[in-house]
C-alpha cells in the first residue's frame, strides 16, 4: 500500500495561540457566518457547523489527544511526568465552546437559546412549519450536553444562555447530572416520535447540513442517542435502562435505529450520522496528529488487533520505518511502542513502530466528524441482548457490528482518493469471517467473556476520533483492562482522572453557584453512571 511518509522529529509542538479560520458553507445551505439576526434556519445551520464535531485541528490537537484520548489510551501519549494532568486552558476552551459562540466551536447552547427566542416570536402557523428545526436542534443540544455531563458531571444547563434568551446576564446554577440524563432520555423519546410522525419541508432540508432534512434519519438518530444514554446509565439504574432498551429493541418499527439495516455492506455516508466537511474545505488533521499523537497505541494494536489479524489494521495504521542511506525501509510488521517505554527510548525508537494511517487520518480532507455509527449502535444492542435477552441475538448484533466497523474504516480511507495514495482493497470475506469466528474477537466463552469482547471492540471502533465516547465507555465498563505507567508522574497525577475538573474561569465568574458543587470537584469523583 503506497503511503506518504513524513520524517519528523519526536517533539510536541506547543500551541500558543488560537488560530481562527473562516468557515465556508456550500451555497446550498444557509451560511452560519450570517447568524446575527438570522432566521431560525440560519441559526440551526450554525449550530450544526460545529468545530467540536467536525474533524478539525483544534479539537483533535488540544482536546481529544490531550485528555480523553490519553485517559482512554485511544491516543498515543509520551511518557512524560505530567501526562495525566488536565490542561485547564484547553478544557476551558472546550467548556466555553459549548456555551458561547466565537471560539473554535459553534456554541450550541447559545445557538439553541437564540433559536428558542426566535421561535417564540413566530405565528402559530410559522411555528408549525418551523418545528422540525427546533426538534432537530434539541437532539443536537442533548448530544453535546450529554458529553459535557460525561466529562464534568453537574453542569449549568437549565439557566444557561440567559443573555440570548432574556437579554439579561444571570449566573446559572449547576444542574444535577442524573436529573439531566433523565430529562435527555425523556426528551429524545418525544423528539423521535415527532420525526416519525411528521414530514420534512424545504426550509428544514436546506438548513440541515447533517442529515439533509431526512426525517427518518433524524428519528433514527434520536433513538440511537437515547439507546446510548440508556446503556450509559445501565450499570447504576439497570431497571430503567433494561425496560426502556428492551422495549426499543423489540419494537424496531416504532424505534428505528442507526444500525445500517444490520448489513455489513451498508453505506456509512448515507446511513451513519456524520458531519461531512464543506465542499471547498482544504483542511486535514496532519498537524493535529503529528504534533505528538500520530503513533500507534500499545494495547489497541499489540494486544487486540495484531493477534486477531484484524482486517482494519491496513487502513488504521501504517508500519512506518527508517530512512537508511537515502532509502526508506518500512518496518516488517505492525507493532506499537510499549506504553511502559521510557520517554527517552520513545524519542529514539519511534521510527521502528507503527503510526496512524496517513490516507485515512492525517491527510484526509474529506474526513467527516463522527456523531454515531451503525457499528456502535449494534454493539450497544449486543450488550443489551447479552445482559437481558438472547445470547444468540447478541451474537448476531455483535458480528454485524464488527463487519460494519470494517466497512466504516475502509469507507473513511476511500474518501481520500489520489494524491499518491493507493487505497487498499476491501479485505476478503474469508479473512473477515476468520477474524470474527476463529480469532480472539470471536463471540465465545462465558457471558463475562462475551461482554468483555463487546466492550473492547466498541473501544477499538470508537478509536481516536471518538475519544470522548471511548473514555466514557472505558470508565463505565472497565474494559479494556489497560496499564497506565505511574512511575515518575507528578504527585497527585500518577493515574488518569475519572472526570475533568471545572475550568478555573467558571469557578471565578460563577463562584456562588460553584460553591454548591465544589465538594464534588475532584479529579477522582465519579460521574453518576460509574459503579
Amino acid at each position: 500500500m503506497k503511503k506518504l511518509i513524513i520524517n519528523i522529529s519526536f517533539v510536541l509542538v506547543a500551541v500558543t495561540s488560537l488560530v481562527s479560520c473562516k468557515k465556508a458553507v456550500d451555497e446550498k445551505f444557509y451560511n452560519p457566518e450570517k447568524s446575527i439576526n438570522a432566521s431560525l434556519s440560519g441559526l440551526f445551520t450554525a449550530m450544526l457547523n460545529n468545530d467540536r464535531v467536525a474533524a478539525k485541528y483544534w479539537n483533535v490537537r488540544t482536546f481529544l489527544c490531550q485528555m480523553p484520548g490519553v485517559y482512554a489510551q485511544t491516543s498515543y501519549f509520551p511518557n512524560a511526568n505530567s501526562v495525566y494532568q488536565q490542561s485547564d486552558g484547553y478544557s476551558q476552551n472546550y467548556w466555553d465552546d459549548f456555551y458561547a459562540t466565537g471560539g473554535n466551536g459553534s456554541g450550541v447552547m447559545a445557538q439553541y437559546r437564540s433559536m428558542e427566542t426566535k421561535f417564540s416570536t413566530l405565528s402559530d402557523a410559522e411555528k408549525t412549519s418551523q418545528s422540525a428545526l427546533m426538534q432537530a436542534a434539541k437532539v443536537v443540544l442533548i448530544e453535546q450536553a450529554a458529553k459535557m455531563v460525561d466529562l464534568w458531571g453537574d453542569i449549568p444547563y437549565s439557566e444557561a444562555g440567559s443573555l440570548e434568551k432574556n437579554s439579561t446576564i444571570v449566573n446559572p446554577k449547576f444542574d444535577d447530572q442524573k436529573a439531566l440524563y433523565t430529562g435527555f432520555i425523556s426528551d429524545l423519546a418525544t423528539v423521535a416520535a415527532y420525526f416519525k410522525a411528521n414530514s420534512t419541508n424545504k426550509d428544514f432540508a436546506k438548513a440541515d447540513i447533517l442529515l439533509r432534512g431526512d426525517m427518518n434519519l433524524w428519528a433514527r438518530y434520536a433513538n440511537s442517542l437515547r439507546l446510548r444514554l440508556l446503556m450509559r446509565i445501565s450499570k447504576v439504574d439497570e431497571g430503567t435502562a433494561r425496560t426502556a432498551v428492551m422495549d426499543m429493541l423489540s419494537n424496531s418499527a416504532t424505534y428505528p435505529l442507526i444500525d445500517g439495516a444490520n448489513s455489513a455492506l451498508y453505506n456509512p455516508g448515507s446511513s451513519d450520522v456524520l458531519l461531512q466537511p464543506q465542499t471547498n474545505s482544504t483542511s486535514d488533521l496532519s498537524a493535529a496528529f503529528m504534533e505528538g499523537s500520530w503513533y500507534a497505541t500499545d494495547y489497541m494494536l499489540n494486544t487486540v488487533m495484531v493477534p486477531a489479524n484484524d482486517p482494519r489494521i491496513p487502513v488504521i495504521y501504517d508500519k512506518y520505518g527508517r530512512t537508511v542511506n537515502g532509502k526508506f525501509i518500512p518496518n516488517k510488521t505492525y507493532k506499537a511502542m510499549p506504553v511502559t517505554m521510557s520517554g527517552s527510548d520513545q524519542e529514539t525508537s519511534f521510527p521502528d513502530y507503527a503510526v496512524l494511517d496517513s490516507a485515512t487520518f492525517l491527510y484526509n480532507q474529506k474526513l467527516p466528524g463522527i456523531v454515531i455509527t451503525a457499528s456502535e449502535v449494534n454493539l450497544l444492542k449486543a450488550e443489551a441482548f447479552e445482559r437481558w435477552g438472547s445470547s444468540a441475538s447478541a451474537q448476531t448484533a455483535y458480528e454485524s457490528a464488527l463487519r460494519q466497523s470494517v466497512t466504516f474504516y475502509y469507507y473513511l480511507n476511500n474518501l481520500n482518493k489520489g494524491g499518491g495514495y493507493v487505497n487498499p482493497p476491501a479485505p476478503l470475506a474469508t479473512d473477515i469471517d476468520a477474524w470474527i469466528s476463529s480469532s480472539s474477537a470471536a463471540y465465545t466463552g462465558s457471558q463475562a467473556n462475551k461482554l468483555a469482547n463487546i466492550y473492547t471492540q466498541k473501544w477499538v471502533h470508537l478509536g481516536v476520533l471518538q475519544s470522548t465516547e471511548a473514555w466514557s465507555e472505558y470508565r463505565r465498563t472497565g474494559f479494556p483492562v489497560l496499564t497506565f505507567p505511574s512511575a515518575g508522574k507528578l504527585s497527585g497525577f500518577d493515574t488518569p482522572p475519572t472526570r475533568l475538573i471545572y475550568p478555573s474561569q467558571e469557578k471565578v465568574l460563577n463562584a456562588a453557584n460553584y460553591q454548591a458543587v465544589q465538594a464534588k470537584d475532584t479529579r477522582k469523583t465519579k460521574i453518576f453512571w460509574q459503579q
